[in-house]
């Protein structure tokens, strides 16, 4: 079996990735590739609502908990005091796919897009201070970045681009 290809989009809070992940993942799937996600959350989260079964089961202390239907299923764990999962532990789990799209994990030895907007709370660049930033998307003017630039919402010129790092075909 070959290695996912894996590559994510990096950025400070507000600073436009959850937007262009969505338009690129919508601009993939148009043109016919298999696409998962990895989004990495800083703070605790919840996809359960309280009072449902399998809120229920968790509570109970299920370590974890799948909820399957005719649409679509999902795997609930929890922790439950355990250090969180490796980034390659996470895509291990995923099904084959033609791209893995990461959204955070902005430390990850990965190729990826540096998101920014002028509304971010920090606009401090993280391209100079990692390697692994192929290229800039900014709703801004960028001087002297080294690196590709890219309008922030030109999704399509972004996804060629992404799909020629990996090495997928326009």
């Amino acid at each position: 079996m070959t290695e996912p290809r894996i590559f994510g989009i990096a950025g400070w809070k507000n600073s436009g990735k959850t937007g262009l992940a969505v338009r690129l993942v919508t601009e993939l799937v148009a043109r016919g590739y298999r696409v998962s996600t990895i989004k990495h959350a800083h703070h605790d989260f919840d996809i359960d609502k309280i009072g449902a079964d399998s809120w229920r089961h968790r509570e109970a202390g299920a370590h974890e908990v799948t909820i399957v239907s005719g649409t679509r299923f999902a795997i609930m764990h929890e922790l439950r005091g355990a250090a969180e999962p490796s980034f390659a532990e996470i895509v291990a789990r995923l099904a084959p796919c033609d791209l893995i799209l990461i959204e955070g994990y902005k430390r990850e030895p990965i190729p990826k897009i540096e998101a920014r907007r002028l509304e971010a709370a920090n606009r401090t660049p993280l391209a100079p201070t990692d390697p692994h930033i192929v290229a800039i998307a900014a709703d801004h003017a960028v001087d002297d970045a080294g690196l590709p630039v890219f309008d922030l919402d030109d999704t399509a010129a972004i996804a060629d681009f992404v799909l020629a790092t990996v090495g997928l075909r326009p």
